[in-house]
């Protein structure tokens, strides 16, 4: 983590990187991925890679918002390992709707958060009435309405 443009490494970026992984080789670099993943994904760090995951896929300078292709990959990448279920159901609303075309980080950041606090697949304890972004509302009321 860390770096600034997607796609492109820094040499500082990279010997940062490498030695954070303590990694002098591709071999090592290999091995160390799946550590990489378990450290990623714990809690802690997770509440800080997530936004940074989306900050990352914002390619061109004063821009905000990423396109819902690349929302749909980058949910499946970073949030399918923990939530599976939501996530298949929210690509599949993603890539049906035409509504939106376009994820702010408010909306990225509601997905983490229906996530972690929505009972699902009952969603039950959603309400609408809370201060959720509208994209939300609308993938819940279109999940209810394919249910019936």
């Amino acid at each position: 983590m860390g770096c600034e443009k997607q796609g492109y490494f820094t040499l500082d970026e990279w010997r940062t990187g490498m030695k954070a992984l303590r990694a002098d080789s591709i071999s090592k670099l290999k091995k160390a991925f799946p550590e990489l993943v378990q450290e990623v994904t714990r809690s802690s760090n997770f509440q800080d890679f997530y936004p940074y995951a989306f900050r990352y896929c914002l390619t061109e300078d004063k821009k905000k918002c990423i396109e819902i292709p690349v929302a749909c990959e980058l949910l499946n990448l970073v949030l399918s390992l923990q939530f599976r279920p939501q996530v298949e159901k929210l690509i599949n609303y993603l890539k049906h709707q035409n509504e939106y075309k376009v994820i702010n980080m408010d909306q990225w950041m509601g997905f983490l958060r229906f996530c972690n606090e929505i009972n699902f697949p009952s969603l039950d304890n959603y309400d609408a009435d809370q201060a959720w972004p509208l994209i939300l509302d609308n993938f819940v009321e279109w999940l209810r309405a394919s249910e019936n």
